[in-house]
């Protein structure tokens, strides 16, 4: 059999052979550190026996598909840590995810913070023992059987929604076995000693709420020690930016019982929040956008024709009007395409670009509700572009560079996936090809580098998702663009072409936030709160030095408030240094300093968040100075820590 590598050598061997024993033929290194095999693509475990020609690519835990192998065996070690500790536990799922990996178990008596870390230091046992893990099936009735002696009614339940036919596959190490697809490391050995037991939080089994709670050990792992040091510290940097924390320390949003998912946006978070839009509007504008606004209630049929009712139900909240069902709008395409379809459209009139603001209600596990960054209702930046075929890829590059000021402008890098078609789909296999070869087409003359998620489009149409990396290396999916020939189709769109005849106009939709709330919930992370001034709720804060020189202060005030900047005045009866320690901790740009001097000279002492003291200016100069850095959106860079800026004026 001919077996062709990555980089397009070919090894000839006469009889079949495993991956891991190719892997040796290649490198005893190579065979050390590989994880999994990818057989014509597709992820096999390194015990699969080659018995034809084939491409094969070792993968390392440098490779994704390496490290969630390497996570899913610290998953099952972790898993039979728990059961030598806690026999009487049930199990349940222990998948490999983003960040690390995870178990649900259900104890017989609850599992505490202070119970993690017996768990860890019993996998180090584990994987000091070097137990080989090793693969066998058993037929489905065998296989329930197998995990009924077991007394694991979970796994049971699993294996009864396989097919009847269906061969289960196991792994086992020592003592412990469990119900897997794999792939899995050769020896609980090769988990390494780069993991770590992160947090506990409650899971409905099947992330169903009407389940029973279980509870989920989160854990991570890594190939080496310093790449969990530096996982941990990003954590750590995290914690301190949490947005839920900061957006009550800054003022900008709160939660509440009565409405969870439905965010409350305070004074200072609709300042932010509308010094967004308003900057949505203007490169809106800039490129040939019209803004409009749709319902948020609508009739059923209107769901039914766009194909929402039968693709998103169980994610819509409905509602019965003159005993007539209505769904409060999940998303705003279909109100877009209404817009499109209110008069005769000629192809003189296309592209047409309507963007909306769009405030949308989509029925959110509580489980899943996360601060602004999984909510319940959110205000989403639409566009909904209508386009001749010609004009696709023009339109997706307009798009594309759009994004890609917005994220510019934030200092987020990004890199982008190209979504294919998904199982639950609808539309002709011609459509879905066209529609997929047009993104490519796009995203290969702009020079995208992009990776293809298969599978993960739209039920109408395949998508490109921009994921942005924040400040400390997390990503997070926002932009996207989705190409579309289904709606079009489905509600009869037409415009008249230059032959005179009728023609189906295409449709891309597209966010450049994506929700905005959760958006907001990004940048509060990836800037500490500490906003680019042109962002800043408030931009100035000013600060007498004691109450006689409060006048001068409500001067200064008045004539940032003319000149369009946001200040405040401070006008407590406080220490000056007590003033500035908390401007700091409010995260505020600019802070003026007020007193005798000031007020005799017509000036202002200026500290920032940037670099400590900056001396004394007239108010005109400090004036032209900021308006200047709220104009170009520029983000100043921290010259000095905050400590150090407070040093400084000691």
């Amino acid at each position: 059999m001919k077996v062709t590598l990555k980089d397009g050598t070919a090894k000839v061997y006469e009889s079949p052979m495993a991956i891991i024993d190719i892997a040796k033929d290649l490198s005893e290194g190579l065979a050390r550190m590989a994880c999994v095999g990818e057989v014509d693509g597709e992820t096999a475990d390194l015990r699969t026996v080659i018995d034809r020609d084939c491409s094969l690519n070792i993968l390392t835990a440098k490779d994704e598909k390496g490290l969630a192998a390497l996570r899913h065996s610290a998953s099952h070690v972790m898993a039979q840590a728990v059961k030598r500790l806690y026999p009487e536990v049930k199990l349940a799922i222990g998948p490999s995810i983003a960040d690390g990996f995870y178990y649900d178990i259900d104890p017989a008596e609850p599992i505490t913070a202070e119970d993690l870390p017996k768990i860890e230091a019993e996998m180090k046992k584990i994987i000091k023992e070097a137990l080989p893990i090793k693969r066998f099936t058993l037929p489905r009735a065998e296989a329930i059987a197998f995990m009924e002696e077991k007394g694991e009614p979970y796994k049971v339940e699993l294996i009864r929604d396989l097919p009847e036919d269906a061969q289960i596959s196991f792994y086992e190490q020592g003592e412990f076995t469990d119900l897997c697809a794999g792939p899995h490391l050769m020896s609980t050995k090769d988990v390494g000693k780069a993991y770590k037991i992160t947090s506990l939080a409650g899971a409905y089994w099947r992330g169903d709420e009407h389940n029973k709670m279980l509870t989920r050990i989160y854990a991570t792992a890594f190939s080496k020690k310093e790449e969990l040091d530096a996982y941990i510290t990003m954590m750590e940097e995290a914690k301190k930016r949490d947005h839920r924390k900061l957006g009550r320390e800054l003022g900008l949003f709160m939660m509440h019982e009565a409405g969870p998912g439905f965010p409350f946006f305070l004074p200072k978070g609709m300042v932010l929040k509308n010094t967004l839009l308003d900057y949505w509007r203007e490169i809106h504008k800039k490129a040939g956008y019209v803004e409009i606004a749709t319902p948020i209630i609508l009739n059923r049929s209107l769901w039914e024709t766009s194909g929402h009712w039968d693709h998103y139900k169980n994610n819509m909240y409905t509602t019965v009007i003159d005993e007539t069902d209505y769904a409060v709008k999940p998303m705003n395409c279909p109100g877009g395409v209404l817009v499109y379809a209110s008069e005769p459209r000629s192809y003189r009139d296309l592209p047409l670009r309507m963007g909306e603001l769009g405030l949308v209600h989509r029925h959110e596990k509580s489980g899943q509700l996360h601060g602004l960054m999984r909510v319940r209702c959110f205000t989403q930046d639409d566009a909904h572009i209508f386009m001749t075929p010609e004009q696709i890829k023009e339109e997706i590059k307009g798009v594309a560079g759009l994004i890609n000021e917005v994220y510019s402008l934030f200092g987020f890098k990004y890199h982008v996936e190209l979504s294919t078609r998904p199982e639950d789909s609808m539309g002709s296999d011609e459509d879905w090809e066209m529609a997929t070869e047009g993104l490519r087409q796009a995203l290969d003359e702009l020079g995208l580098d992009y990776v293809v998620n298969e599978g993960d489009g739209a039920f109408y149409g395949p998508k490109i998702d921009f994921h942005l990396e924040d400040s400390i290396g997390r990503t997070w999916q926002c932009g996207t663009i989705q190409l579309d020939f289904q709606l079009p189709q489905r509600f009869e769109l037409e415009y008249i072409g230059a032959d005179g005849e009728k023609h189906r106009p295409i449709m891309i939709h597209r966010v450049a936030f994506g929700s905005i709330e959760r958006f907001i919930g990004i940048l509060i992370e990836h800037f500490a709160g500490a906003f680019p001034t042109w962002l800043a709720p408030v931009q100035v804060k000013i600060l007498p030095i004691s109450d006689k020189y409060a006048g001068y202060g409500q001067k200064v005030l008045a004539q940032l408030d003319e000149a369009g900047i946001r200040a405040e005045l401070d006008t407590r009866s406080e220490k000056i240094g007590y003033k500035i320690r908390e401007a700091q901790t409010q995260k505020i740009p600019y802070m003026l300093v007020v007193g005798q001097k000031e007020e005799a000279e017509g000036c202002v002492s200026v500290r920032s968040r940037f670099a400590g003291d900056e001396g004394a200016s007239s108010l005109a100069d400090f004036i032209a100075k900021i308006q200047e850095e709220i104009r170009t959106k520029t983000i100043r860079k921290m010259e000095v820590s905050e400590e150090g800026a407070e040093g400084k004026k000691k």
